[in-house]
This record gives C-alpha cells, structure tokens and sequence, in this order.
C-alpha cells in the first residue's frame, strides 16, 4: 500500500518543467510526510488542459452517502479497478496524476517496523497513477478527492514490502490522463516501476506520526541501497 508520501518541492517553475505545461492555480508548501485526509496536489485534465489542483487524500464516490467512507479508500489495487464499483466509473473516466518525490514503507524485521524512503536514482518528482471523483455534501458543498493506484513491488521493494505505487513513466503520464485513450490499453501502465530507476533508504522514526512534517523526516540513517 502507500499511506505516506513526501513532494519536498514547491518552486512553481520546476513542478511546470516537469509536469507541464500546467495551469497552476496555487502555492503549496513543501510536505515532508504527507498523510491520508490531507490536501494534496493533483494534476487532471480538464477539457484538454492540465490543471495542478489541490484534493481530499482519500476518494469519497460521487454516489456515497457520507464523507466517512474516505478513510477506507486511500489506495485503489490495480489488479481489480474495473470490479470495484468505488473505482470503476473514474478508472475510465477521472484519472489524475498525484505529485511526489518520494513515498514511505515500512519494512518488518522481527516485531520491529522500519521505516523506508523510497526515491528516483536521479531525485526528481514523479507522479503516481491516481484516481478523482467530486462529491456534493447534504449542505452543496462541493468535495474533490482521490486515492493513489497501487500494484505488486518491483525487485528493489520486495524487500521492504509486497506492494508498491503504481509510479508512471514520464512518457506515459498524458495518456493516462486522456479518458478517450482505450481503456485495455491504460490498465497496462498499471505494473512495476523499474527497480534499476529508483532507490532506497532508512529514515528516522518521525515519519511513523502524522504530526512530524518536516525536512528531518527524510534524512537518511542508513546508507543508501
């Protein structure tokens, strides 16, 4: 699964030379241990233009009763996206892209849980296959959320743990953004990152709480592997 992310880079033009172009409505700051229930920066397409909006960790279906289902619905497993009625209608039609530049998992060794960083070799931003839906609560209010994409781990992280974000490849984000791209052809962006791309690392014990957002939460206590 992935229940903790970091994007430690907010400067507008780097984010636009990465992902863009994209319309980028907002200023966020940097996010060190990012956590389910948070906004967080997204990237759709809307009527053919990228947009970097700001989203509900956490996907609430447009058809739910109630905003309580959010906390159940942070990660989406690729293997059955078209079976869940959670997921399917935005699978073919609300796909996103969700920023980071780094995720957590934690690996156990005995009854202990360490926890992991894991990054791209070159350490730029990358995007996660995500999914969106708008929810309109009893009062009107209007609720964008959406939940991160998750598949089995490569060989770097069948080490630390069984599963893993679905990460895109650069090449293949705006196909995953255009809903009229065919369908059979996207849920095969949904596989392993390539281990030889990314890397690894042990980090300090802060990220375990929610509370810690800051640059120490990244700091590597271990060598790199």
């Amino acid at each position: 699964m992935c229940g903790r992310y970091s994007l430690t880079n907010s400067k507008s033009k780097e984010i636009m030379e990465r992902f863009g172009p994209v319309q980028i409505e907002f200023e966020f700051e940097p996010r060190y241990n990012i956590t389910p229930s948070q906004q967080v920066p997204v990237v759709i397409n809307q009527n053919g233009n990228k947009r970097l909006l700001m989203f509900h960790w956490g996907l609430i279906p447009h058809w739910a009763r109630d905003e309580s289902v959010a906390h159940k619905l942070i990660n989406a497993r690729a293997e059955t996206l078209t079976e869940k009625p959670s997921f399917r209608e935005s699978f073919e039609q609300r796909r996103c892209l969700v920023l980071a530049d780094g995720f957590y998992e934690w690996k156990k060794e005995g009854r202990v849980k360490i926890p992991y960083r894991i990054i791209m070799r070159d350490g730029k931003p990358f995007a996660f296959a995500g999914l969106w839906d708008t929810w309109l609560s009893p009062a009107g209010q209007r609720l964008n959320s959406c939940v991160i994409i998750t598949t089995g781990s490569n060989t770097l992280m069948e080490t630390i743990h069984s599963r893993m974000p679905v990460i895109l490849p650069k090449n293949m984000e705006s196909i995953w953004l255009d809903s009229a791209y065919p369908i059979h052809k996207v849920k095969a962006l949904l596989k392993p990152f390539p281990s030889e791309e990314m890397s690894a690392y042990e980090v300090s014990s802060l990220v375990n709480s929610p509370r810690k957002d800051e640059p120490a939460c990244i700091y590597p206590v271990n060598r790199l592997f």
